[in-house]
């Protein structure tokens, strides 16, 4: 049974709470309370630069935390909130710069899961939450992944069971002219377009991309597990895999593999495959495999999801920084 009273409390402390989303299990502080948001970073190991996602209980909230909101925002909280969706606005005077990493913007979500809406009403505010591991590694996608990843740095883990969607939100920004994903999720282009009427630029198709705000989970290394992992074409895959190797594909186990490699077999639709990527990445990461290969996905919008992921996992795989 969760313990929303406990948790509520430990947030008005000023302490941390785990908590589960759609999405992945977040590292919640109180989003007004700099010393609070200050653990996060510790726990995580976290550049203090590197902005933070505030999670609300309703799209009313909104107003507290947005300043110069476009009608295009409130459209989209409308069609997606509750849901894994986070926008980009113009931040309210009165948000901490340790929340935004000094910038003028602000990310802001409803998140779509009963416990942490639950919380999210009892508290009463915004809860500054990035995902709850080890910076740059796996996202948690189950309570246990938490303790295994941060332990007695909680105070509290509330359960949640396994988060519906496994994949981070999509981040969609709103704070200049055209708006721009700047991470993908399970909400697209066409589902953004269907609603505000114009098609929503992809990070790589800005004419300054120097200029798009920072966000979470846009660094070139992120979701990467320990062991090397290595993305490649679904032609060469079978040639590619020698004794030791831990595969993880959406093609069937070739005849006369070598000893000593396992194979998973990965779903072959985009959602129920960025279901179970991030415990799929975990259990291969901590068997003993000496290299991970991945068969990479097709190059198609449906999975731009699950390929930003894994190219990123990619560039950060094969380095143990526990800290």
């Amino acid at each position: 049974m969760n313990d929303i009273p406990r948790a509520v409390a430990l947030l008005r402390q000023g302490e941390l709470v785990a908590l589960p989303t759609e999405t992945v299990y977040g590292l919640g502080a109180d989003a007004l309370n700099p010393a609070a948001v200050a653990k996060i970073f510790a726990a995580k190991g976290r550049p203090s630069d590197h902005p933070l996602i505030v999670h609300l209980a309703d799209a009313e909230q909104i107003v507290d935390w947005a300043r110069d909101i476009p009608r295009e925002a409130i459209a989209l909280a409308r069609a997606f909130w509750p849901g894994p969706l986070t926008l980009i606005l113009k931040k309210e005077e009165g948000v901490p710069d340790i929340v935004t990493g000094g910038q003028d913007t602000v990310g802001l979500r409803v998140p779509n899961h009963p416990v942490a809406l639950e919380l999210l009403r009892a508290f009463g505010g915004g809860v500054a939450a990035p995902s709850a591991n080890r910076f740059g590694r796996i996202s948690p996608t189950t309570a246990e992944h938490v303790r295994q990843e941060l332990g007695e740095r909680v105070p509290l883990i509330l359960e949640g069971g396994a988060c519906q969607v496994g994949l981070e939100s999509t981040i969609l920004d709103l704070s200049r002219d055209v708006p721009v994903i700047l991470r993908p999720g399970a909400i697209g282009v066409d589902d953004i377009a269907r609603v505000i009427g114009r098609r929503p630029r992809l990070r790589g198709e800005e004419q300054q991309p120097d200029a798009a705000p920072r966000v979470s989970g846009a660094l070139a290394a992120h979701y990467a597990p320990c062991t090397p992992l290595e993305l490649i074409a679904s032609v060469e895959l079978p040639d590619r895999v020698r004794s030791g190797d831990a595969i993880l594909a959406r093609q069937p186990a070739p005849a006369g593999l070598p000893d000593g490699v396992s194979w998973t077999a990965a779903p072959a639709d985009p959602a129920a495959y960025g279901h179970d990527l991030y415990a799929s990445l975990r259990a291969l990461d901590e068997s003993t495999c000496t290299r991970i290969l991945v068969e990479a996905p097709p190059a198609t919008p449906e999975w731009s999801a699950v390929a930003d992921r894994l190219g990123r996992a990619a560039v950060g795989s094969g380095e143990d920084d526990e800290t």
